[in-house]
């Protein structure tokens, strides 16, 4: 598959030097931020007995490649809309027979949709960036616009036969988060564990906030199992962090 406008030579030599160099601290076990998150959420799946993980905003594959190296051995669909990224991705996941890539966005209803592409791939968006993104991100400006299809979360259930009670459902769309969920419908509340990106800046236009984001995971059931701190503005104030919630049983 040839390269999107997000894949630039400059952006795949990063991505790729950025995973070979987790992949060594992994192989070391050396905590650092990320690893010790991912191992986090590689110990909750565990414990919880969660074989499955729906991967939407899969970039090239950097998340499912981090649960591998922390031990999962469980399914992974990954869902990436943008061309370029998801090259890379489907490479990735064709050396792994329990890894699923699918080229299409995920939002509220099926359908297509254009998507703005970021100069730095994975802040590519579905809505408009804000002044306070690039301020905090100058690398991530738009650069093209893509036309993607779009699907749901409950469709995605469907077509591989997923049992919410035993999946982990990863949301990182760059501010899409809560279309994502509304795309989910009534099986919002039935998967075991949920992590997402959230903002507690708008970042993305019309983008719902955090506080809202963990409200509405709270009326559903699911509570805190672990966070992590994400990028932060110039001044040093935190814009972004990843959180994983767990069913409440």
């Amino acid at each position: 598959m040839s390269n999107g406008p997000d894949q630039s030579l400059k952006n795949r030599v990063r991505e790729r030097a950025k995973l070979a160099v987790r992949g060594g601290l992994h192989r070391l076990d050396l905590d650092v931020s990320r690893g010790i998150f991912t191992r986090q959420v590689a110990r909750t799946l565990d414990a919880r007995g969660i074989d499955t993980v729906l991967d939407v905003g899969a970039n090239v594959g950097q998340y499912a490649l981090g649960l591998r190296r922390s031990g999962y051995t469980g399914r992974i669909v990954s869902c990436e809309p943008l061309s370029g990224a998801f090259g890379e991705l489907s490479r990735r996941a064709a050396k792994d027979p329990h890894w699923h890539a699918v080229n299409a966005a995920v939002g509220r209803e099926p359908g297509e949709t254009d998507i703005n592409v970021a100069a730095n791939s994975y802040s590519s968006s579905i809505l408009g960036m804000t002044q306070a993104h690039l301020d905090g991100a100058p690398d991530s400006a738009y650069v093209a616009v893509e036309r993607v299809e779009v699907t749901t979360v409950a469709a995605l259930v469907e077509r591989f036969a997923i049992e919410p009670s035993r999946t982990l459902l990863k949301i990182d769309t760059q501010g899409y988060e809560a279309e994502v969920m509304a795309g989910a419908g009534d099986l919002l509340g039935r998967f075991d564990a949920m992590q997402l990106e959230v903002s507690f800046v708008e970042l993305y236009e019309g983008q719902q906030l955090a506080e809202q984001t963990i409200a509405v995971l709270r009326e559903h059931g699911y509570r805190l199992q672990s966070l992590e701190t994400g990028f932060s503005d110039p001044t040093g104030r935190l814009l972004q962090c990843d959180v994983l919630v767990v069913r409440d049983h």
